[in-house]
């Protein structure tokens, strides 16, 4: 994938511009239907070109040489539009790059667009974009998951060789595993937020949609480290690639008790899938221990506390003075009022009024304080078990992509969708949603996904059980 098409590059057997046209007539072919894209840009041949040019002068190629990028609407492009998907920043353009961006282009990515998304990242379907949903390459009658559906239509669809998304709940790994594409929410800290922007701070982590494991890891190694733009960030670290120490992987009892109806509440298909994935395993010499994360249970009901408490702190800014159309009123307040009450969709303002409330006198030790305390019994459960095994396993989703409009008038419904992933950004721990066959609903093959989780800044693990599991 990046590694064959960078040596084609180099061979002279493709040109940084040929990428560009074949991916922006993928673009031009089939996203009228999917509308994974927002917007497109027009310089990319300029920059393929001056790759071209030094490709040619015999220019050692950078690690992402020439590799067209799809990038999430919330992750900042200088001098580009960016609007999380909201009319709220309509017409925004952005004055710096994202330290994620600038990494990438450093090492040679082309930038082919900008995907569509749920409206500042809230959703697990890209139904909640202000710019209609997107579609599913696999069935177009189907969401592509949330809320970085844009950019895994486009991996999966052959209009961007990679992307990058991010992920406060599962927004990495839900829309791949729905599309059929790899997706990697790397440790907390491990990338930079600089330039993304802010859902809920303590969560929100962005990360790459790939074709392959190895894909992911490339780019990870990219666009890791330390930035001193970002408090959050972290210096490099882990363990070096070459081989696990135990070759256990744990399988926690409490994710089959989650779903409603317990293993049950589990869609039979995505089920079968799970067990394939344990006895493949288990062939290649991998040992499966049954494990518990006893908190687990308690995962979403304190991430719908702590996560919509920081949409509210952080979408305090967007109120139609600095950015973004403004609507008019008779006072200050009124402005505010009028212009939050337009620009922010339905989503948007459940989880701003959610976040106000559990933050506000009374309420935040009841709601808030408590949810944190949650939080960090979650992480303790993590870190008990990463003494015992090398992994975790387990699905990503307890059900395949589901249609259009299905839960989107339930929201109860749609937040379920989070379960499996969201306990993994209360822990910070690192995951990967790893492409795993198809399940047959109503004649059409849907993709399924498993996802392995690795104690902190342990992603090396992720991408050598990950590409084992690929490569099935």
């Amino acid at each position: 994938m990046i590694k064959e098409t960078i040596e084609k590059l180099e061979k002279g057997e493709t040109s940084a511009r040929e990428l560009v046209t074949h991916y922006q007539d993928q673009i031009k072919k089939k996203d009228s239907e999917l509308n994974a894209y927002r917007e497109t840009f027009d310089d990319a041949f300029e920059v393929a070109e001056e790759i071209d040019k030094k490709i040619k002068h015999g220019d050692t190629p950078r690690a992402l040489e020439g590799i067209p990028f799809a990038i999430k609407d919330n992750i900042l492009i200088k001098g580009k539009m960016s609007g999380a998907s909201s009319k709220i920043l309509e017409g925004y353009t952005a004055s710096y790059d994202a330290t994620a961006i600038k990494k990438l282009r450093e090492e040679g990515a082309i930038f082919l667009g900008r995907t569509n998304c749920d409206e500042f990242a809230m959703g697990s379907s890209t139904e909640n974009s202000a710019y209609g949903p997107t579609k599913n390459p696999a069935d177009v009658t189907r969401v592509p998951g949330g809320s970085s559906g844009g950019s895994a239509a486009a991996v999966a669809a052959d209009m961007a060789l990679a992307a990058l998304g991010s992920d406060t709940g599962g927004s990495i790994r839900q829309p791949a595993a729905f599309c059929g594409a790899v997706g990697l929410k790397p440790t907390y800290g491990a990338v930079s937020r600089s330039g993304l922007i802010a859902m809920a701070s303590s969560l929100d982590q962005i990360g790459p949609i790939t074709k392959s494991v190895e894909d992911a890891e490339i780019i990870f190694n990219v666009i890791r480290g330390r930035d001193e733009l970002d408090s959050t960030s972290l210096p490099r670290q882990g363990g070096a690639s070459g081989g696990l120490a135990s070759k256990i992987i744990g399988v926690p009892r409490e994710y089959f008790s989650l779903v409603e109806g317990g293993k049950e509440g589990l869609d039979e298909d995505v089920a079968k899938k799970f067990s394939e994935a344990i006895d493949f395993l288990k062939n290649k010499g991998f040992e499966i221990k049954e494990v518990s994360l006893p908190s687990v249970r308690y995962a979403l009901a304190a991430y719908y506390i702590v996560m919509p408490a920081e949409v509210s702190a952080n979408l305090s800014r967007f109120d139609g003075v600095r950015y973004g159309p403004r609507e008019d009123g008779k006072n200050l307040f009124d402005v505010y009022a009028r212009t939050r009450e337009r620009g922010f969709g339905p989503e948007v303002q459940r989880r701003i009024i959610l976040g106000t409330y559990v933050l506000s006198a009374g309420y935040y030790d009841a709601y808030y304080a408590r949810a944190q305390k949650v939080r960090y019994l979650i992480r303790k459960d993590f870190e008990n078990e990463f003494k015992n095994v090398d992994l975790l396993l387990t699905p990503v989703s307890p059900h395949p992509a589901f249609k259009i409009g299905e839960k989107i008038s339930n929201p109860l419904s749609m937040y379920l969708e989070d379960i499996y992933t969201v306990p993994i950004n209360l822990a910070g721990v690192p995951a990967i949603s790893v492409p795993f066959g198809t399940v047959s609903k109503e004649g059409k093959e849907l993709p399924v996904g498993v996802q392995l989780i690795a104690p902190w800044f342990e992603e090396s693990r992720l991408f050598e059980v990950g590409k084992l599991l690929e490569n099935k």
